[in-house]
């Protein structure tokens, strides 16, 4: 796992074998980014980076001047490397251990971006939806992306579905 791009290009960072995480892929990351580049000033973006696992996205968010970015998880060894990584490379990221349907029950911070990277098994992605939609925690102008796998679908109007490889992307434009 490497940054693509910004203050941190390059880095290769090494996550423990024992954390229940895939990484998004290189390829797949510097696609998505690529996108959200041609969209946003990062710089004064609010961040929100669910089922955050090893952290990838939230380091490639701060690599690029993000100054604002929520990592959460619910598995401990997850956090802890998270925190590890910030301390090392005095990444702006703040953590929280928690469960994301808890953690999003309780927002009361609209983000200008969302992203979303459950496990592989994970079948709730309407329900996780539904929940950011109704608390109106996106806000004007923001997205919500949604890493998925060829077999979920979305069939909104104000989405947009991005394939690299086996890694989809499902963009929702608010």
């Amino acid at each position: 796992m490497r940054i693509i791009s910004g203050t941190y290009k390059g880095i290769q960072l090494k996550f423990p074998k024992s954390l229940p995480v895939r990484p998004t892929t290189d390829r797949a990351k510097e696609g998505l980014f690529n996108i959200l580049e041609n969209r946003y000033y990062f710089d004064d973006k609010n961040i929100l980076d669910l089922f955050s696992g090893t952290g990838n996205i939230s380091y490639e968010f701060a690599s690029r001047g993000c100054n604002n970015i929520t990592a959460i998880d619910n598995n401990n060894n997850c956090i802890n490397y998270i925190n590890s990584n910030i301390k090392e490379f005095d990444f702006n990221i703040k953590t929280i251990k928690s469960d994301c349907y808890k953690y999003l029950r309780n927002c009361n911070q609209q983000f200008n971006i969302i992203f979303i990277d459950p496990p592989y098994n994970y079948n709730q992605y309407e329900e996780i939806k539904s929940l950011i939609i109704e608390n109106n925690l996106v806000l004007n102008q923001g997205c919500l992306i949604i890493e998925h796998d060829r077999n979920i679908s979305f069939t909104e109007k104000n989405v947009e579905l991005r394939k690299y490889g086996t890694v989809h992307f499902s963009i929702f434009s608010f």
